[in-house]
C-alpha cells in the first residue's frame, strides 16, 4: 500500500527530526546520533533502500536547517540507511538491516566524513576519526532497532505493509 509506505516515510522523517535535538553524542565536529541508526534499519526493513535514504536525506537536511545537525549527518545517514535497506533485500533477513547500518554508518560514512571534515569543513582529521563514534553510534542504534524488530508492533506493521 503505496499511502502507507508514504505515512511511515513522513514518520520516520518527524521522528528523526525532533529527537535529533534531544539526544546526540557530540564528537570534535560531529554529532554522532543514535537515534538515527535506530530509524535507518527500521526504515530500511519497511520502506526499503531507497525510502530509507530518502528519508535518511530528509531528516540531516531538516536537522542542519534546525541547527541540530552537522554536515557530517548527510554521510553519516544517508550510507547507512541504503545499506540497511540493501542487506535487507539481498538477504530477508531483519537481521542484515542491522549489519547493513553498522558497515554503512560505522565505516563506510565514517571514511567519507573524514574527507568531507578535511576538504568541506577545512579541519583535517586522520582518516579512522570517525570510525569510533559512528560506529558506537551505529551499534547502539541497531540494537535499539533489533529490540523494535522482535516486538508485536512490527508484525502488526509488516502485515499492514503487504494489503
Amino acid at each position: 500500500m503505496k499511502s502507507f509506505r508514504l505515512t511511515l516515510s513522513a514518520f520516520f522523517v518527524a521522528l528523526g527530526t525532533l529527537t535529533a535535538g534531544l539526544f546526540y553524542i557530540p564528537v570534535g565536529i560531529s554529532k554522532c546520533f543514535p537515534m538515527q541508526s535506530l530509524i535507518n534499519c527500521l526504515a530500511g526493513v519497511l520502506i526499503g533502500p531507497n525510502g530509507a535514504a530518502i528519508a535518511a536525506f530528509l531528516i540531516a537536511l531538516l536537522r542542519n536547517l534546525l541547527g541540530t545537525g552537522s554536515l557530517l549527518a548527510f554521510p553519516g545517514s544517508i550510507v547507512g540507511a541504503y545499506l540497511a535497506g540493501w542487506f535487507f533485500i539481498r538477504t530477508k533477513k531483519e537481521s542484515a538491516s542491522l549489519l547493513g547500518e553498522i558497515v554503512g554508518t560505522g565505516l563506510i560514512a565514517a571514511l567519507i566524513a573524514s574527507f568531507m571534515s578535511t576538504y568541506l569543513l577545512g579541519k583535517t582529521v586522520p582518516f579512522y576519526f570517525f570510525i569510533i563514534p559512528f560506529g558506537m553510534s551505529a551499534l547502539g542504534g541497531a540494537l535499539l532497532a533489533g529490540l523494535i524488530m522482535k516486538s508485536p508492533l512490527m508484525a502488526v506493521v509488516k502485515k499492514r505493509l503487504e494489503k
